[in-house]
């Protein structure tokens, strides 16, 4: 099973939207701005404002509908007309992570995981742990979009993103490249703390409700748990990635 090899724009940019968030991107000397798309009806202060500030940042604007931008944010309501392609450096697609020279050792995969802020969250934790990937599918996971940039304050631009097309399709490919496949369940005797490890490995974070779906579940080497000796159930997903990212980060030390 293998992903498309041609390089969607999605696997390059990071879109923005929203006067502030285009304007705060421009801004940045850290950030390469690919273009910004206004609106054809944004007139006016604002309109003028974000023109100014991508001639000084050097990044070209285009002109297209309002429609279209909408359409292209992909959140008709907070676009205020202006959207901004922000270059990620570090996202490509499985595919290509998978078929390169020294293919990553330990990555996250990211099943239903619909809350922007647990997928910003945790993209920030494991570019902190220096994991070296974080599967995000395109489809059953929340959109890569201002929300999960604000949530992992401004990380997410930097962060070893993978994508593909879907949970199931990574672990096909994951399996397929000899990885083993992990998933976080709670009622799981295995622990992260005494878990063998291959030297390759993915590990799977389920949704916020449903948990590991059955069609990835179904494909998984093991299921590791969080020993939890308080009177708790569960952990919020991202703060079950951050205890896993920083086991690995333990052990590597």
């Amino acid at each position: 099973m293998g992903d498309d090899s041609t390089i969607s724009p999605k696997d390059r940019f990071l879109t923005v939207y929203g006067r502030k968030p285009v304007l705060e991107a421009l801004a940045d000397d850290g950030l390469r701005v690919d273009k910004v798309i206004l609106a054809d009806t944004a007139r006016g202060p604002g309109a003028t404002e974000i023109q100014r500030a991508a001639k000084a940042a050097g990044v070209q604007v285009q002109r297209a509908s309002a429609h279209r931008v909408k359409v292209l944010a992909g959140n008709g309501k907070q676009d205020q007309g202006v959207l901004a392609d922000v270059v990620a450096p570090r996202m490509r697609s499985l595919a290509a992570a998978l078929a390169d020279r020294r293919p990553p050792s330990r990555v996250l995969l990211l099943d239903g995981i619909t809350t922007p802020a647990n997928v910003g969250m945790i993209l920030r934790t494991a570019t902190a742990a220096g994991l070296d990937g974080v599967i995000v599918p395109r489809r059953g996971v929340a959109a890569l979009d201002p929300l999960v940039v604000k949530a992992s304050a401004g990380v997410a631009f930097r962060a070893p993103v993978l994508r593909c097309g879907s949970a199931r399709e990574a672990a096909e490919m994951l399996t397929e490249a000899g990885y083993g496949l992990y998933a976080l369940g709670a009622s799981a005797r295995t622990t992260v703390f005494d878990v063998d490890l291959p030297q390759r490995a993915a590990f799977v974070l389920g949704g916020e409700t449903a948990g590991v779906g059955a069609e990835v579940g179904e494909l998984v080497t093991d299921w590791v748990s969080i020993p939890m000796p308080g009177d708790v159930e569960s952990l919020n997903v991202s703060a079950a990635a951050a205890v896993l990212s920083f086991e690995l980060v333990r052990r590597a030390r």
